[in-house]
């Protein structure tokens, strides 16, 4: 409108791609004043990436980034666990989230992070197979990947702070993109002071109208991935309270399993699967070969276990997992190797590369110079590790019944019988015992000398 005398104003407002946008403001004035420019920088919201589950902590983390002012996109990993992404695409929408990305990662989960963790026979604590630990790794990367392509100047996640997941997934984070920002919730005072525990949650959620699973009469959490699924947490922190029957996701009770047994062969090259042949039928796609395989397990009630574990940052943790086919691979190939590996190689791998790789992998330093150096042993150590072993599952046990290779040349049936004696002549292992006894004899004189009788010891 225009008044006597007065100013015409007009205003434009442009937004750019950038973190921020910009409000130019246009004030034409009378003819003999030259035309003068203001500009007003307003700071947008900032890009946050979330790596989302769909369960009770990521979407009500979801919700409270949105309250803080951010803007987010949801991650989520396809790492071969039961899960309807429509439905959780839905979800964050609806809570807030700009946009949901699933990365497909189960192929190069199983061939990249599984197939290597059988290599060397990777366990943790002597029965931990390390489900969760192998799936951060191909999680962190596609993670970044999305978080750069979406121009994100921070990701966040939700692990707690008693975890170890913050740690592998923060320094793969680091390592991947040294100057990236990491917003970790369960660290913040103004979240966990908020939200003293898992009821709170269950709370904000019905509060906010968040659907989840998780509720205040069954409140453990559950982490699934095609290497298992892991169950901590509400009732199972009891270290003496019995897991309740419907708990367990991948596997059935082994008392209901099927009353005859399974039989199947498995082959290796280079200590790698690539054929499982089970009725009648050879599956060669390392995907395939996983489902088949859990789906196997599952059915045998296959790779239950309930245990006490060490966390890198010092605690103590309970935890349930079942993990049907890495149980089945890890067992057949630990079988193949007795047949096909070199006593000396396997005692240098057995005693440093699988122990080494297995921490490693537990306290997150994928990304690290140490692993790449070992890893670079486990594939040296695996090329004669190939053949084929049968195995048989029956009522929650996994059997051997026979191993064969067509290229290692270790094992001679000849050598080995007690009935003949080609190649191998009794008396020389007479010099072999004295050569070895020298030490000992010593052990024993000094021992006597002290008044030690090692017949009572």
């Amino acid at each position: 409108m225009g008044l006597s005398g007065g100013v015409i104003l007009s205003v434009t407002i442009s937004f750019s791609l950038s973190h921020s946008a910009t409000t130019t403001i246009h004030i034409p004035q009378r003819p003999e004043t030259a035309p003068f420019h203001t500009q007003i920088i307003m700071p947008a919201k900032e890009r946050v990436c979330l790596a989302y589950s769909g369960g009770l902590d990521t979407s009500c983390i979801l919700a409270w980034l949105i309250e803080r002012g951010y803007d987010v996109v949801c991650f989520l990993a396809d790492v071969g666990q039961a899960e309807d992404f429509k439905e959780a695409e839905r979800k964050a929408l609806s809570i807030g989230a700009l946009k949901l990305v699933v990365s497909d990662l189960k192929r190069e989960f199983v061939e990249d992070l599984c197939y290597r963790a059988i290599q060397c026979n990777a366990i943790w604590e002597d029965r931990y197979l390390l489900g969760t630990s192998l799936a951060r790794p191909v999680i962190a990367r596609a993670m970044m990947r999305c978080a750069k392509e979406e121009g994100c100047i921070a990701v966040s996640h939700g692990c707690t702070g008693k975890g170890n997941d913050q740690v592998r997934f923060e320094l793969a984070f680091y390592a991947i993109q040294p100057s990236i920002q990491v917003i970790a919730p369960w660290r913040l005072p103004e979240f966990y002071n908020r939200f003293a525990g898992r009821n709170d949650l269950l709370e904000y959620a019905e509060q906010h109208n968040i659907p989840v699973t998780s509720t205040k009469t069954k409140p453990w959490s559950m982490d699934e991935n095609f290497a298992h699924c892991s169950y901590e947490a509400g009732i199972l922190e009891d270290a003496d309270v019995t897991p309740p029957d419907d708990m367990w996701k991948l596997t059935d009770d082994p008392r209901n399993a099927p009353d005859a047994p399974e039989d199947f062969t498995l082959a290796f090259e280079k200590g790698i699967p690539s054929v499982l042949t089970l009725g009648g039928k050879k599956i060669t796609d390392s995907i395939e070969i996983f489902t088949a395989l859990n789906e196997l397990g599952r059915k045998h009630g296959i790779g239950r276990i309930d245990i006490v574990e060490n966390r890198y940052i010092g605690l103590k943790s309970r935890g349930c997992y079942d993990s049907p086919a890495m149980t089945i691979l890890r067992l057949a190939h630990l079988d193949l190797e007795g047949l096909v590996l070199d006593r000396e190689v396997r005692l240098l791998r057995d005693q440093f590369v699988t122990i080494t790789w297995s921490k490693l992998l537990y306290n997150g330093l994928y990304f690290s110079p140490e692993r790449k150096f070992i890893e670079k042993s486990i594939i040296a150590s695996q090329d004669d590790v190939n053949g084929q072993v049968r195995l048989r599952c029956y009522k929650g046990l996994t059997s051997v019944l026979g191993r064969s290779s067509q290229t290692s040349k270790l094992y001679s049936p000849e050598q080995s019988s007690m009935d003949s004696l080609e190649d191998f002549q009794p008396t020389d292992t007479t010099g072999f015992i004295a050569t070895q006894a020298i030490r000992l004899k010593a052990y024993g004189n000094a021992e006597a000398e002290q008044g030690v009788d090692l017949s009572k010891s």
